[in-house]
């Protein structure tokens, strides 16, 4: 086997906490990974760029190149059996754009336009389509699904499918199948 087959993997001592059966690509990079906790059962691809604070719980994917910005004061949580579809874009923090100051992280902050951080939490079960785009202080609800370039500004409803931009209710998903396999593998 030649080196180059080889892959290596992401330091994860340097993690606040990480439990088994984890692969985090070396490609991945977690900014500031003495603010995150990983579960178990976790799959964190090539090209994941997280700045924020996360608690990522049990049977997650993040799938390639999902971005999650909002620097140091803001957070992601991930409950259980979530799956995030590659090239999604996680903004739990942003400048405001308002002309309060300038818009970018490289001027000292008193020079600094308003900034909203904020906590994006992601419910067990639901599910997040490719290249979606969710903004600052959203809850997506418990089996709820955004589809494929979505944009979600708001909070969902539990087991709804949503689509758009913005994204919109379009039909409920059947949720007894997999709390019967939630349950079966004792959550």
């Amino acid at each position: 086997m030649s080196s180059e087959s080889i892959s290596t993997q992401f330091d994860y001592s340097k993690l606040k906490s990480c439990g088994t059966d984890v692969f985090i690509s070396d490609k991945a990079e977690i900014r500031r990974p003495h603010l995150v906790e990983i579960g178990s059962h976790v799959a964190i691809d090539s090209g994941v760029y997280i700045t924020t604070q996360a608690i990522i719980k049990d049977y997650i994917h993040l799938s390639p190149y999902i971005t999650v910005i909002g620097g140091a004061k803001s957070k992601i949580i991930v409950e259980d059996f979530v799956t995030i579809a590659a090239g999604t874009r996680i903004i739990a923090g942003s400048d405001k754009f308002m002309g309060a100051g300038f818009t970018s992280v490289t001027v000292p902050d008193e020079f600094r336009d308003e900034v909203e951080f904020s906590t994006i939490t992601f419910k067990k079960f639901s599910g997040i389509g490719t290249n979606v785009v969710i903004m600052p202080g959203v809850t997506i609800a418990e089996g709820s699904v955004i589809g494929a370039c979505s944009l979600v500004t708001k909070d969902t409803e539990p087991w709804t499918v949503y689509i758009g931009t913005p994204a919109r209710p379009v039909k409920v998903r059947p949720k007894e199948k997999m709390l019967e396999y939630a349950k079966k593998l004792g959550y």
